[in-house]
Formats: structure tokens, C-alpha cells, sequence
């Protein structure tokens, strides 16, 4: 059972589909993809994404706005709220800091990453958090807000051990994407090997970040596979055994927020 704890699927490339979201779906599942995270970054496409996955039992979403979106809608706490007790949605973000394009005054983001932990704590939703080039801020403002009420996930995942040791600390999980699979990655693989695997989830970042040997590609869920194999390989265990506890501990995050 492998599960894809976070992909864009109205960004997906269905060309290869006929540009048939069901035939998309049919596929993954057939791959032995058996959930899936529809993640927002934004609430302009917002109601669009949920119309295209909200026909299929096996994929959740979230509600959030990306933290390197400027120009966009700027959520209330009570709209975030209102928002993810709705349909499928089993977290709020994502969201998060991400400094690697920012020039100035970064408080615009870090305003609106206040306002996602509050929501989340008052949703009672796990948190989606995007953290680049933003270590001592990001875990700043999880603790001055209290993210540890809400818990919930480090995507994608590209940080030292040490912030991860912080995060879970914090009651977070710890997600890899393809990026664990990339040549130059040796010190986040060294991280893989150590995070436990009672806190760790794998994803794609659909359709960003494919991995290898797919990299340089438009990526999908079903992509997930080598992820798992990657990290399996480090740990010394089957990847079918990782891809059971990462499945477990998606469904023991999100499921008790469903609904």
C-alpha cells in the first residue's frame, strides 16, 4: 500500500491520459498508489481543485495558501477555519517560509504562517509546512504559536538533522520527496536513515521534483514508488514493509481530522 502524502493533482500533466483525470486516477491506483493529499497553494484555484478530485473516495485535500505566493488572496483565521472543516479536507496548508526568492522584508510571510498554526489549532487539522532557507524562523514561529497543538507534517523535507529533530520534537512528521533520490543529496539521505520510522511519510510533490530515474520530468503519484525503494534501501527493510508503516502513519495524522 503506498500512499502519496502530498501532490498538486490539478497541476498534473494528463496529456498522457487524453487529458482524462479519471483515466489519471484509474492508472495510479492500478501502480499500487492507494491514497493520495491534494494539497492547495492557493484559494483563487481553490474551489477548482475541488471539483476535479472530490468524486474520488482515495484522494484527500487541504486548504492553504504556498508561502512564495505574494500576490494572492490573504486568509482570515475564521476563512481557514470555515474552509477546512469542509468535504475532504484532513489539514491546512500548505504553508510555511520560504526565504531561497525572497529579497526584504520577509513579515508578510511570516504573518500569513501565524495565521495558518491558528487556524489549524481552531480547525483542530494537522498542519502542512513548506520550509526553505528558513530554519530558525520557521520553528520560531511554530513554537510562539503553538504548532505542537495541531502537529502535523515537514513536507518535502531538505533540512538538517537538526531541525528535524526539532520538528518531531514538536509532535511533527517528517516527509521525502524525489529529492532523496537525487545524486547530490547524500545529507538528506543521511537524514532518511536517521529520522524514525514511526514519524516519517513519503510523497511525490506532483509534479514537481520527479525522481530518479525520472527526474528532469513532469512527476506523478505513482512516482512514489521510488521514493519508498530509496529510502527502504537505507533502512535495510522491503520496500513493501516502508511502504505499509509510511501508509500507516499518513492515515494515523490525517484520518482522525477527516470529516
Amino acid at each position: 500500500m503506498l500512499v502519496d502524502s502530498h501532490c498538486h493533482l490539478d497541476r498534473v500533466d494528463l496529456t498522457p491520459y487524453d487529458n482524462d483525470f479519471s483515466r489519471f486516477v484509474a492508472s495510479t491506483r492500478e501502480s499500487g498508489v492507494s491514497h493520495m493529499l491534494c494539497v492547495a497553494i492557493d484559494l483563487e484555484n481553490y474551489p477548482a481543485m475541488l471539483d476535479l478530485v472530490s468524486p474520488y473516495e482515495d484522494i484527500s485535500t487541504s486548504v492553504g495558501v504556498h508561502p512564495n505566493d505574494k500576490d494572492r488572496h490573504e486568509p482570515s483565521v475564521g476563512e481557514l477555519v470555515d474552509l477546512a472543516r469542509e468535504g475532504s479536507n484532513v489539514a491546512i496548508g500548505e504553508t510555511g517560509l520560504d526565504y531561497y526568492y525572497g529579497e526584504g522584508d520577509m513579515a508578510w510571510q511570516q504573518a500569513r504562517f501565524r495565521t495558518h498554526i491558528r487556524a489549524a489549532r481552531e480547525a483542530g487539522k494537522p498542519l502542512i509546512i513548506h520550509t526553505r532557507d528558513a530554519r530558525e524562523d520557521t520553528l520560531r514561529i511554530m513554537d510562539e504559536e503553538g504548532a505542537r497543538e495541531a502537529g502535523g507534517v515537514m513536507h518535502c523535507f531538505t533540512e538538517t538533522w537538526e531541525m528535524a529533530r526539532a520538528a518531531m520534537d514538536m509532535g511533527f512528521y517528517i516527509s521525502f520527496s524525489g529529492i532523496v533520490t537525487f545524486k547530490n543529496a547524500q545529507s538528506l539521505r543521511d537524514v532518511a536513515s536517521r529520522v524514525p520510522l514511526e514519524r516519517m511519510l513519503i510523497e511525490t510533490d506532483s509534479p514537481y521534483l520527479a525522481p530518479v530515474p525520472h527526474r528532469g520530468k513532469p512527476n506523478e503519484p505513482r512516482h512514489v514508488r521510488h521514493v519508498c525503494e530509496t529510502i527502504a534501501g537505507l533502512r535495510g527493510i522491503e520496500p513493501e514493509a516502508l511502504a505499509q508503516i509510511t501508509a500507516d502513519n499518513f492515515f494515523h495524522l490525517f484520518e482522525a481530522a477527516a470529516g
